[in-house]
């Protein structure tokens, strides 16, 4: 009971007392945080990093890593301005020749790192090595097409023009071996979207990586016209390959047109042809395929054709 008394007697400070109290347990934070920022430490700060070499020359193909984990030795009050943001030293690495340096070891960083610390003292440089891509700048020019698989249309209606690109070439600039690399023809795709009149619409050109690629123009506008269509059923005779039998003589397709074309359409038929692939088949080998259907007007889509079984002809 004694010792009750005793702790309820020592918490019955007055208000003046407890401030006091408080004032001197800060004192003592402050003077303990100063005492140990005057001592000197060492730990890991991760650096701005600037890869310095001719941009109008050469074109980064790959993200450059923009930061640098270094172990540094320093007086507490500096380490604890870095930590905070104030006035970082921009770790700079020039490079010459950059397409011919794919990577640099973190041993081969730690000179230029050195000299740009300050009043830190550099330890080692924590990244084991920098990987690199950069290559020389050109330009290439691609002819742009739209594809409109994902575009649907209400019933009885679709496409009903050709499709119009503007422009219909992009001019490219970027890093050399990832524009080689590109076929000779970009793809825009139109976005799923279902449509009843005229599609007009303007769309970014896109690329995989194209943070690195400058586009000129960025964006093409892709027009159509849409209007009643029809489709009908067509059975067209087979011409066959030498060497190569099918199980069937003719071909059921059919072909979606637009109303308007239906008499044209009539008169471009004769020039339409279904005709066997170039096959290489061994001996008793079959296939089975849908066969090129040649000739069919721009106007004119194929939605459905029938597949036939081919094999090669014995002797």
């Amino acid at each position: 009971m004694k010792f009750l008394r005793v702790i309820i007697s020592l918490l019955r400070f007055d208000r003046t007392n407890w401030t006091a109290l408080a004032l001197c347990l800060f004192a003592a934070a402050v003077f303990w945080i100063f005492n140990a920022l005057n001592k000197d430490y060492d730990t890991q700060l991760a650096l701005p990093l600037r890869i310095e070499f001719d941009e109008v020359r050469y074109a980064p193909a790959q993200a450059i890593p923009a930061r640098l984990d270094v172990n540094v030795h320093g007086n507490g009050w500096e380490l604890l301005r870095k930590s905070l943001g104030y006035k970082v030293p921009v770790i700079s690495v020039p490079i010459e020749r950059p397409s011919g340096i794919h990577r640099i070891p973190g041993s081969a960083l730690a000179p230029g790192v050195t000299s740009q610390l300050g009043a830190l003292k550099l330890n080692f440089v924590a990244l084991d090595t920098l990987f690199l891509r950069i290559e020389p700048r050109t330009t290439r020019k691609l002819k742009l097409v739209a594809d409109i698989g994902r575009v649907t249309y209400r019933q009885n209606v679709g496409r009903i023009s050709p499709i119009v690109v503007l422009p219909d070439t992009v001019l490219l600039e970027g890093p050399s071996n990832y524009l080689k690399a590109l076929p000779d023809t970009l793809v825009i795709t139109l976005p799923p979207r279902r449509v009843a009149a005229q599609y007009r619409e303007t769309l970014e050109i896109k690329l995989d990586n194209d943070e690195f690629i400058r586009r000129d123009p960025p964006v093409a506008e892709i027009i159509f016209d849409v209007g009643p269509v029809e489709t009908i059923t067509l059975h067209l005779p087979l011409l066959r390959q030498p060497g190569l039998l099918s199980d069937k003589d003719s071909v059921s397709i059919s072909v979606r047109l637009p109303v308007r074309d239906r008499e044209r359409f009539t008169q471009d038929l004769t020039g339409v042809s279904v005709q066997l692939p170039e096959l290489t088949l061994q001996k008793g080998e079959s296939l089975r395929i849908a066969p090129r259907v040649l000739g069919l007007p721009d106007y004119a889509t194929l939605v459905t054709m029938d597949s036939i079984d081919v094999k090669k002809r014995l002797p």
